[in-house]
């Protein structure tokens, strides 16, 4: 199997993955958590798993290796970086809500917030991305960007990102293990030591989000599967300029 052969297979993989991470957990909120809501009570802390993995996690996920994709190579470079910023965005906003979600029910029912260690690492995951996002926005897109400063900041950049990814996975572990040690607090059948069909099947969606992290990091560490260099100065030039005064 070629190289290419060997890319959309994994990255099949990937946004299979990505997607059963995604069903899963809104399932697990549905069947066994009481649904969904936004009204202040557990219902709609329910979001907040979902949004934080579909954000943080699955989207993001995805979005950092669309120029892997060798699909696009044939296109020009530009529109794939304002899609990849747009995508980010999106992860950004439905994170935002998340946090919403969880912060405000909590100011609701009067529960302690940021105590937890999945609570200290899941925010700086988010305040992370969101400095990474302001400060590719500042290099890469704007029409003020310097192109010195571009090529100074993408190594930082890809660096960041994927420094953000491995406290997304941190957060979405201890975040699963959280909950499920909280809903399962007791004795007997119900417990979490007992392994009832809740706890399986959380433990099940954690062990997924290792996968979809592991096949995004495989992806994004193979040499031959990165896109081709372009020109320098394309690589380097804001993409938000008019066209008569790109160089």
């Amino acid at each position: 199997m070629g190289s290419r052969g060997s890319f959309y297979m994994t990255y099949g993989l990937c946004v299979s993955s990505g997607l059963t991470c995604l069903i899963m957990v809104v399932f697990w909120n549905w069947r066994w958590r009481g649904g969904f809501a936004w009204d202040g009570t557990e219902a709609q802390f329910n979001w907040h798993p979902v949004l934080m993995i579909a954000g943080m996690l699955v989207l993001y996920g995805l979005a950092a290796v669309l120029f892997r994709v060798p699909w696009g190579w044939s296109h020009e470079k530009r529109t794939w970086k304002l899609l990849h910023a747009g995508l980010m965005l999106a992860a950004l906003a439905l994170a935002a809500v998340g946090l919403h979600a969880a912060f405000h029910v909590h100011s609701t029912l009067n529960i302690p917030s940021m105590f937890s260690l999945h609570s200290w690492v899941g925010m700086s995951a988010v305040v992370t991305f969101a400095w990474q996002w302001i400060l590719g926005l500042l290099s890469f897109l704007l029409p003020c960007s310097a192109p010195l400063l571009g090529r100074y900041m993408k190594g930082l950049h890809v660096w960041t990102g994927q420094a953000v990814l491995m406290l997304t996975l941190a957060a979405c572990i201890s975040g699963i293990n959280e909950q499920l040690s909280f809903a399962l607090d007791g004795v007997g059948a119900s417990a979490y030591s007992s392994l009832p069909a809740e706890a399986i099947f959380g433990n099940m969606l954690g062990i997924l989000t290792v996968v979809f992290s592991t096949l995004v990091f495989g992806i994004l560490s193979k040499a031959n599967w990165r896109r081709p260099a372009a020109n320098t100065n394309e690589e380097a030039a804001p993409i938000l300029l008019r066209e008569e005064t790109r160089p």
